[in-house]
Parts: C-alpha cells; structure tokens; sequence
C-alpha cells in the first residue's frame, strides 16, 4: 500500500513562483524522455516543435470565479469565506470559512455595516453552508482565491486566468493553460494540432491536500465536468491526445471510465490507473502531498516524477502554480 509520504519532496521556498511568466509562453519546460535519456529543457514556446501533426491538444476552458470574499462579524472580527460551488438552493453555496472554529452556525457577516451574508450548516472537511443576501456580492467585493502560497498581489487579475476561460465556475485555475497564448495556439492549428475544449470546475477535489497516511485512504471530492459531442468526437479519432493540466486528464478518464459527456466526477487517480484516452501531458509542477502529484505519479508508471523534480528544482525551474511546465507521455501506450 502506497504511503502518502511517498510524496513528499523537498521544496525550497525561494523555489515558488509568485509572478507569471512574462510572455506566457516564455516558462520553462521540462520534456521527459523515459528512463534512457535525461530530459530536455525548452520552453512552452517550443510545443509546436514537440508535438506532431494529428496529435489534439485539449483545453480546460472553465474560468475562476471571483470567490474570495472578506466581511466581518457583528463584533467587528474579520472573516474570509472562499466560495467553492453552489447547493443548488437560492444563493447558497458550500465555502470554507476562516476562522472557521470562531464562526459558528447562524453567524451574520457584515459588508459596510450591512448584513452581506450567514454561516449555516457545518459540513465534512472544513466545509460550511454560507447563504449570500445579494446577487451581485461577488461582483462588487469577491477577490480571484490565489493560491495561499502566492504572497503577492497580482497587478493583473487576468493573469490567473487562460486566455480561453469562458464560463467563470471554478476557485482555482487550471494552472498548465496559463502558459498557453493565443499566437501560440494559432501557431498550433496551423501545424495540424486540433485544440480542443472541454470543461472541468475546479474545486475542493483538485487542490484538497492528502492527509491520510496512506494514498488509498484519500476521499476526492466530486467536481463537474461537460464535454461537447463533437469535442468528444475529435478526441477519439485524434492520433495522440494530449490533455493541457491534470483537471483535463480527469475531464477524460471520467467520461470513458463513466460513459457521460458531462456531470460528477470524484475520480482518483493513482498508480495502477488504466488510462483509456490521455497518450501525453502538459502540466506545472504540484506540492507535496497533492492528489496531482499522485496522478503524476500513476500516468509515468513509475516514479521518475522524483528524478524529474529533482532535475528542475536543481536548474532552478519556478514551481506551482505561476510556475513553469513538463512535458510528459504516458508510462504504457494505451492499446486502441
């Protein structure tokens, strides 16, 4: 049974981008050649050169929601709620709440001395039901949810998100697409690579640590994911499939593992998975202990990610999210 130590590395602070890579495609790249010959190092820039005339490269075209909101309680205590996915039931949402053992069920928050929002019902995982009393709060105060690593402001909010985004749904962005640019993608289609779209809502599922001791303990949250019929179509018949990020990877291994082009997905992936659709991957690096990580770990087959995390953190590669890339193919062909 694999242990979730297994995943731990050694991350320099110092090692964390907290700044995009200017142009975009301008971040490093990682390209794994297997276990014979040390990996190259490019550019985003160069994909064009590494990929191959019939190969699909898919996106995830979600957008980040403006989920982070500050309001305070009646006592004056300042509270942070970030929003992770809407109940359904009219303005309520599931969120996390910090600080959380402070706030308890029934709490008004406050924006400007006006009743902006109530903590309700408590849920697992450090989950609370918030209903918002306005429509537009977001609009008016929410903040794009940076990741807690990042520790400087964004001079353009845009940043955080692709230059695809279409549907604001998720609270993180797919962050392997941040590097992708429109010259870059034309450049891409004008070669015979397809880009193709789909959709996966980034929540709890994706950037939720393991804390378990053991990696077949972790429970994923489920997230939503569509397809479009023709996207489906074109990722089929494609000659390489090459998913942009993890959220893809799971997008597709969840509509061939669930036969549906859309809906809930609590997908794990890990070491033994049967990969059905995903030939090569796109992605940043991840933070010890992720369920990225581990995922990382199953497409290689092996666990070469060590080698090659070693081999970038060495050469001085900027990590997570704002960070730079590696280009991976899958450890076993899949069989068509």
């Amino acid at each position: 049974m694999l242990e979730t130590s297994f995943f731990d590395y050694d991350l320099p602070e110092s090692a964390i981008a907290q700044t995009p890579a200017m142009p975009r495609d301008s971040a490093r790249l990682l390209v794994d050649n297997g276990d014979e010959q040390p990996p190259d190092h490019r550019r985003v820039s160069d994909l064009v050169a590494l990929l191959e005339p019939g190969d699909t490269l898919v996106v995830n075209d979600t957008k980040v929601l403006l989920a982070r909101l500050h309001l305070h309680k009646a006592t004056g205590g300042q509270v942070e709620i970030l929003l992770l996915e809407p109940t359904g039931r009219h303005h309520e949402w599931q969120a996390l709440v910090r600080p959380s053992k402070k706030v308890k069920p029934g709490t008004e928050l406050f924006l400007d001395g006006e009743p902006a929002a109530r903590v309700d019902g408590v849920l697992d995982d450090g989950r609370r039901l918030v209903t918002l009393f306005a429509d537009d709060l977001l609009d008016r105060i929410g903040e794009v949810p940076l990741p807690p690593y990042i520790h400087t402001t964004l001079d353009d909010p845009d940043r955080y998100h692709t230059v695809y985004a279409n549907e604001p749904g998720s609270v993180a962005a797919p962050t392997a697409g941040l590097h992708l640019t429109p010259e870059l993608l034309d450049d891409l289609e004008a070669a015979g690579i397809a880009v193709v779209k789909v959709e996966l809502r980034v929540g709890l599922g994706t950037f939720r640590p393991i804390t378990t001791d053991t990696v077949a303990e972790h429970t994923m949250h489920t997230e939503r994911y569509r397809i479009e019929p023709e996207a489906w179509r074109q990722i089929k018949t494609a000659k390489r499939v090459v998913a942009v990020g993890t959220t893809v990877v799971r997008t597709l291994e969840s509509a061939a593992a669930l036969g549906q082009l859309e809906g809930p997905t609590d997908l794990f992936i890990s070491r033994g998975y049967d990969f059905a659709v995903v030939d090569r991957l796109l992605t940043n690096f991840h933070v010890p202990r992720s369920s990225l990580l581990v995922l990382i770990d199953a497409f290689l087959g092996c666990d070469r990610w060590k080698a090659l995390y070693g081999e970038a953190i060495a050469n001085d590669y900027r990590m997570l999210s704002f960070g730079d890339a590696m280009l991976l193919s899958r450890g076993v062909p899949r069989s068509d």
